[in-house]
């Protein structure tokens, strides 16, 4: 009985050729499958010893043995074709998988443009080229909706496994990296090495801090990441849903130059670096600086302590009368002028 008859041997080969599949395997894997079909066809030979399949690799021809001797049942080729396609398909389905995931593996650190395929309310599934990969619930920005056909830029993070064995491929819309990667394809002068990305922090959705620098005289490492009338850093943001606002600060490697730099808008008094066990800062700030130096509900703070990787204490000493006197002027100002333009 042949399974595809005088074509078997023509689309073995293709198939071998195509996708890098031996012959030997996927006759192995055809033979195993046929042997499944005949106990699940004729029940009660589960227990039976000896019983074998041969496929003949020339002709596709099928035949089952018990002890050597040729039990094939009559009509029994029409369920091993059935089963040798079912199973080739299957082998080539396999290795693709394996080809596509591959491929992913290499892309890991890199950004992709996504379309959403669905949410289930937990995780939002994206077709980002040649796989669905998965966005989950901890790599999502808070409140940013993911509807289906939204089209998003998303960082590929790793390659897991899911419960079932199955590898997928999981990306993320809040690793800092995200903010990295989009201005490197934002700004050449990140691309041809004249910028230096140093740190990245986030507050996903709210706000983040990016430290640059730059070893080549006359280059502004902030001013080449801000960009024309803010047009590269206002791309990127953007792409971020619009909500997130970016602090682009020049590195230092003057510890104490670059926590001032950090803590921007702020205006600091004095940094001091604390002796002992671990990177720990303490920075004066008047009373009327503290706020932005705290930032609400303490962002600017934490997110300058991540950047520069040291932690960071807050402490205020009363404004001179000339300050508060200049601060409450810029205030009335700021409050008239906002008033005007409404």
């Amino acid at each position: 009985m042949s399974i595809v008859k005088s074509e078997f041997v023509l689309a073995l080969n293709q198939v071998s050729t195509e996708r890098g599949i031996s012959t030997d395997d996927i006759i192995s894997s055809i033979e195993a499958a046929i042997l499944a079909a005949y106990h699940k066809e004729f029940p009660g030979t589960e227990e039976d010893e000896g019983l074998t399949v041969k496929v003949n690799k020339e002709t596709g021809e099928a035949k089952v043995f018990k002890n050597k001797v040729d039990i094939t049942p009559p009509g029994f080729g029409r369920i091993a074709a059935q089963t040798a396609k079912q199973v080739t398909l299957q082998k080539i389905r396999e290795v693709e998988k394996k080809t596509v995931i591959s491929h992913y593996q290499s892309q890991i650190g890199n950004i992709a443009r996504g379309r959403v395929i669905r949410y289930d309310g937990y995780n939002a599934f994206v077709d980002i080229g040649r796989v669905e990969a998965v966005l989950p619930k901890e790599e999502q920005i808070k409140n940013e909706k993911y509807v289906v056909n939204a089209s998003l830029v998303f960082y590929i993070k790793e390659i897991s496994e899911d419960n079932f064995g199955n590898s997928r491929v999981i990306v993320s819309r809040t690793d800092p990296k995200v903010i990295a990667e989009l201005f490197k394809k934002e700004v050449p002068e990140i691309t041809n090495g004249t910028v230096e990305i140093k740190s990245v922090a986030r507050e996903p959705g709210e706000r983040a801090k990016i430290a640059v620098f730059s070893s080549q005289g006359g280059v502004d490492p902030v001013g080449a990441c801000v960009g024309q009338k803010g047009v590269r850093v206002q791309t990127v943001t953007n792409e971020l849903g619009g909500t997130e606002k970016i602090d682009i600060i020049q590195w230092n490697s003057d510890d104490k130059l670059f926590i001032i730099a950090s803590l921007s808008p702020a205006k600091i008094i004095d940094v001091e670096i604390l002796k002992g066990d671990g990177k720990k800062a303490k920075v004066t700030v008047d009373e009327i600086q503290a706020p932005l130096a705290i930032g609400k509900t303490g962002i600017n703070v934490n997110l300058a302590s991540k950047l520069t990787g040291y932690e960071i204490d807050i402490k205020q000493v009363p404004a001179s009368p000339e300050d508060k006197k200049k601060y409450a002027e810029e205030k009335s100002a700021r409050e008239e002028n906002k008033s005007k333009s409404e």
